[in-house]
């Protein structure tokens, strides 16, 4: 994984980003445009993670701490490029951001009808509660 580089997203990335979600990600957010990402650097400028390899982006993660939930959202990795480490490695930079801004657990919002990604989260250490509920409201 030596040739793999995870940095922070800067406004410049969003395009590829959306592109490279639209790709790669299972699912789509209402934020999963252009002014949606753009909030999100700038409120937190080191959020939203990025795994490239030899400069084409292989995988994402956001990494989102808001003082008292660590949550993961957005753990995508390009299907050619699946299988060779780069979600452990997304997540083990996300763990660490949030062990570094003082965060006690991390959560992660998995799609119910992603098996795969059910099996990543598991090898990754995760659980799943299902004593709990998403509930949600478009604003």
């Amino acid at each position: 994984m030596s040739d793999l580089h995870i940095r922070r997203a800067t406004l410049s990335d969003i395009d590829t980003v959306l592109r490279f979600w639209r790709d790669a990600a299972e699912g789509t957010s209402i934020s999963d445009d252009h002014d949606g990402v753009a909030r999100l650097i700038a409120r937190d400028p080191e959020a939203l993670l990025l795994a490239e390899r030899d400069g084409l982006l292989t995988g994402t993660v956001i990494a989102g701490f808001d003082g008292w939930r660590c949550s993961a959202y957005r753990l995508a990795v390009h299907p050619a490029h699946r299988r060779q480490g780069i979600a452990t490695a997304l997540l083990e930079a996300a763990e660490q951001r949030f062990a570094t801004l003082g965060g006690r657990r991390a959560d992660a919002m998995v799609l119910e009808a992603n098996e795969q990604a059910h099996h990543t989260w598991a090898a990754a250490g995760y659980q799943r509660e299902d004593h709990w509920r998403r509930w949600v409201k478009p604003l």
